[in-house]
This record gives structure tokens, sequence and C-alpha cells, in this order.
């Protein structure tokens, strides 16, 4: 019980913490022994270790001021099922290990299935032979069905091939062959705003990564014709393009990739295996007014979405459904003989070994099955959808009024948004503009400009342009990376096409709009100071990133920097 109470206060305390740790790399090793103790040491020992060396190295993720990168929510009912599954600890790689752990994760992926509206097909019961599995993580979901798609692909493609290596016939030297041609050939895909876990499962694959640019007209999303002229243009070349991961929200700006279009390029080549990955965002299909974004998921091969993010259940919590299992457990099924049993040989029961790449797997089916019971759908809902309307808020404040100061780049939505520092002396020369093309995910229309890319303004020659860019770049970074060293609020960034942005997103549980607001306001405020000191500088020599923090305040001046 004290234990539990230590984990509550830090909770309750989150608000007050640092955001971002401030130790410097290698800190840890001269706190601690270079070897453990013989003998046991007392809990209380520990305890204050805990407090002393390992808390100042923490990044606190669930605090309220927690704004960057996707949220990595946990929740006490979360918490206690990691409980249970550790004092239940197995390693569950088939029914038989412990037949709840299995069923459990069946019937909860089943319900999750339904809730987010997924086709029919996707479900453990479908007459197509679907069902849900948990992964550790998005990118081992991606990874573990590119495998699937390679398989499937060289499957269709040419013959099996013999498993006795000695004694294969010449059809089947033949079709090996053709195997290892083909694999060389081989092509994954993905949009330029695709996550990078894509490419790097091509490169755990063996096979090529090719990414598909996207345009600010189409909001960064990938389209049916983008695809159709990628894999055209892989195909007249001789490669063989054989699988896709499309996006419900991407990273940058959660863009929303055209799931009907690209399910229409599918009927033309079947063989390209199609995945969806909605790892964030997925979680905004609880909602009835995003169900249509499901239309054109009958003809995926995969979907996956992360409990873990916005769904109220700590880490690791990765749902990945299929409305066909087979091509799972033909890439990856073995069975020898100290794995095999009654029920997995007569083919009565799920065995999930075969649809991951590890063996062994944690019983996390508890913590999600806690936190859809205690919450229930509607606090679900609810949960969700005041994170959008929080979101739409500071997208509000942002483009009416931030509007001398800040662009917004892409149309919020999902709780995210995306913009820039406008460069100095914007109000002199047309600014570069990324477009807003009106989606109804947001209720937020003003401030954007429909335009392509960084366009050359009319009017402005391209060099003024490029400085513009460079200026505006400049600022926005400088602010950025003021705000995070001073640690009361924690922001990521990212590159759009050649725009250097920032990203705040308010979607932890105990996130609330008095805190998006102190962002704001700290995002102002810190914007200000920068504008303010640009023409300063240009009188002299430009002073260092640290220079210009100790002045602000916002570091020690006898502190090393912990910036890069």
């Amino acid at each position: 019980t004290k234990r539990l109470i230590i984990v509550i206060n830090y909770f309750t305390n989150l608000d007050s913490k640092r955001v971002v740790s401030n130790v410097s790399p290698g800190y840890l090793r001269p706190l601690l022994p270079s070897q453990p103790p013989d003998k046991g040491e007392k809990w209380e020992d520990i305890q204050q270790d805990i407090e002393t060396k390992i808390m100042p190295g923490l990044t606190h993720w669930q605090s309220p001021n927690f704004m960057a990168f996707y949220p990595a929510n946990a929740t006490y009912p979360s918490i206690l099922g990691e409980i249970y599954s550790a004092a239940f600890t197995a390693p569950a790689f088939n029914w038989l290990c412990s037949p709840a752990c299995t069923e459990l994760e069946t019937i909860v992926l089943d319900w999750l299935c339904n809730l987010l509206h997924l086709p029919a097909s996707y479900l453990s019961t479908s007459a197509t032979g679907g069902g849900g599995v948990i992964q550790g993580s998005a990118s081992e979901a991606i990874v573990t069905v590119m495998i699937a798609a390679r398989e499937q692909f060289l499957r269709r493609r040419c013959c099996p091939q013999a498993k006795d290596l000695l004694a294969r016939t010449a059809s089947e030297v033949e079709a090996e062959n053709e195997q290892w041609r083909l694999r060389t050939r081989l092509v994954a895909l993905g949009s330029e705003m695709s996550h990078s876990s894509t490419q790097k499962a091509a490169m755990i694959a063996g096979v090529h990564y090719k990414s598909i640019p996207v345009d600010a007209a189409d909001e960064f999303a990938l389209t049916g014709s983008g695809l159709t002229e990628a894999l055209q243009n892989l195909t007249r070349r001789g490669w063989e393009p054989f699988y896709l991961t499309v996006t419900l929200g991407t990273t940058s700006t959660c863009a929303v990739d055209h799931f009907k279009e690209i399910a229409e390029v599918k009927r033309q080549f079947p063989n390209v295996w199609i995945h969806v990955d909605a790892a964030y965002a997925g979680a905004a299909l609880l909602l009835e007014e995003y169900h249509s974004l499901t239309d054109g998921f009958e003809a995926f091969d995969s979907f996956n979405v992360n409990m873990h993010k916005w769904l109220l259940t700590n880490f690791d919590a990765s749902c990945l459904f299929l409305p066909r299992r087979e091509p799972l457990i033909s890439a990856l099924s073995i069975t020898p003989s100290y794995l095999q049993n009654s029920y997995s040989l007569a083919g009565m029961v799920t065995d999930y070994r075969d649809w991951q790449i590890p063996l062994g797997r944690r019983f996390r089916a508890l913590k999600i099955w806690f936190v859809l019971r205690l919450y229930g759908v509607n606090g679900m809902k609810g949960h969700v959808k005041r994170h959008i309307e929080l979101g739409e808020k500071f997208a509000h404040w942002v483009v009416g009024e931030g509007t001398d100061l800040f662009e917004v780049l892409a149309p919020p939505r999902f709780a995210l948004t995306v913009f820039r520092v406008r460069a100095p002396d914007h109000s002199s020369m047309e600014q570069p503009v990324i477009s807003r093309a009106g989606r109804r995910e947001s209720k937020v229309d003003e401030g954007f400009v429909r335009n392509d890319v960084l366009p050359v303004p009319n009017g402005v020659d391209s060099s003024s342009h490029h400085d513009i860019l460079r200026r505006s770049n400049a600022v926005t970074k400088e602010v950025y990376e003021i705000i995070n060293a001073t640690g009361e609020i924690f922001l990521t960034s990212t590159m759009i096409k050649d725009v250097y942005a920032i990203r705040v997103i308010g979607a932890n549980e105990r996130t609330d709009e008095q805190h998006l607001r102190k962002a704001f306001e700290i995002l102002t405020k810190t914007t200000e100071d920068v504008l303010s000191k640009v023409e300063t500088r240009k009188k002299g020599e430009p002073e260092s990133a640290r220079s210009r923090l100790v002045k602000y305040g916002r570091v020690d001046a006898g502190r090393q920097s912990t910036l890069h």
C-alpha cells in the first residue's frame, strides 16, 4: 500500500515538476557503484536512490505540461493491470501456457475492433479468419506485417520452396531461384510523411524502400493518383512494389491519407499489401463523426492503433488487426516438438506466437480490459473528444491572438497544432505559406491560405523568398530551443518540406485548458523576446544559442548546456 501511495503522489505532484530532464549525458554512472552489492539492501535505501538518482533523469511524460511527440498515457487501471500481469507472469506463447492470457486478448480486441468501427472482417469470429493481436509497438506491428506481405507476394508469384533442401525437384529449384531474383526487386512504400518505422522495417526485411511525395494542396496526404503514379513508375522500371503503409494521422501534421481513393488503386494492384498506421489518431475512431474515415478499410490488409498513446493504457499495448490471419501465420509459424500440444494441433485454439516475431509474450490484455471496464465506452469517448476540443481552442488562439507572430502550417486536427514563427519584418513582404484546404476534422477555418508548399510569391524574387524562409526557420528554432531549455513545458519540432515548425499537442489525461493557455503564453512571450533581439543582433556578431539562453535567464551561466 505504501508503494502505491508513492505512485499516487508522483502523479499528484507532476504539475509542479520540470517536464524535461536537464541532466547531462552520462550523469548516472558516477552516482552508482561499479558493481551490484554482495548482500541485499533495504528497500528504503533503494527508494531513496529512486528519488535522488533516477527522478532527476526522468522526462515526465505524464505531466499536463508535456505537449511533445504524441502522448503516452498511463492511468491507474492500466498500472493495476501491469501489477496483476507481473504477478501472473507467464511467457504465454501458446494457449496452453495460460488459456486466460490468449482468450482475454481475443475478446478485448474484438471489443476494440467494434468500438473503432473497423470492418467486421477484422473480428476473430469473421468468416475470413480475421482477428487482432497485441504487439509491442506500431513499429513492431509494421515489420511483422511487412514480413507477412513479403512472403505472401513471393508465394503468389512463385511456387513454395521445398522444405527439404536436399530433395528438391528441378521445378522447385527453379521456383527458389525466381524467389531470390524477386527479392532483389521488392519495394516497400510509404508517403514522405509516413513514420520512419516503415523505412526501418524495409531495412529489417531486406527490401528496398520508396517514399512517395505529397503536396500541401492535398494537406500532405497520400492520394490515389499519387500512389498510382508511383506504382506505375516502379513497375515500368522492373521493380516489384509489394507493401504500402498508409496513415491515419501522420507524425508531423496528423494528415489523413485518402483511403477510399487508395482502396480503388488496390483493385489495380491486388498484390500490394496495404497497412493502415493509425498509431495515435486511430483513437478518434471511437467518435461517430470520424467513422467515415474507415471507408475503404475492407480492401486493406492490416490496421494498427496504439492504446498506449491516446487511449489511457500504459506502454506497451499496440493493437494490430487483420481481415485474414493466414498470411501472418504462414510467414511466422514454426512448431518444434516441444511446442506441440493436442489443442494446437487440432486447430482448436489461437497461438499468438504465430502472429508475432518473438516467441514469448506478456499478459497485456489485462490492462486493456481494466481500462475499458473502468472508464467505459462513454468515458473513453469523452476523453478523446475533450482533447480534440482543447486542440481547437489552442489553434484559435494561434490564428487569432497570435496572428502577428505565428503562422499555422497545416489544418489542426486530432488535438495537434503545427505552426512557425513569422519571419522578422514579415509585414513588408508576402510570406510563403502552406495550404489550408478545409477539412471537416477541425472547426478552425481562419488563418490558413490555400497554396502550394513554399511557392515564390508574385513580385518576390527567389533570393528574397528563401531569405524569408531562412529567417523564419532560424527564429522558430530559437524559440523552440529556448522554451524546451526552461523545462516548464515540453514541445517537439518538425520539418515540413523546407519549413521548420513547432508542434503542440495536448492529449495527456491531465492536460486541461489552463495548461494549454500557459503554453500559448510562454510561446507568445518567448517569441516576442526573440524578435525584439533580432535587430540588436544584426548590429554585431551573432550570439551563440547558449549566450542567448543565459541572457534570457533560461539557464544558469555556470551550468553546462544540454542543448544540441
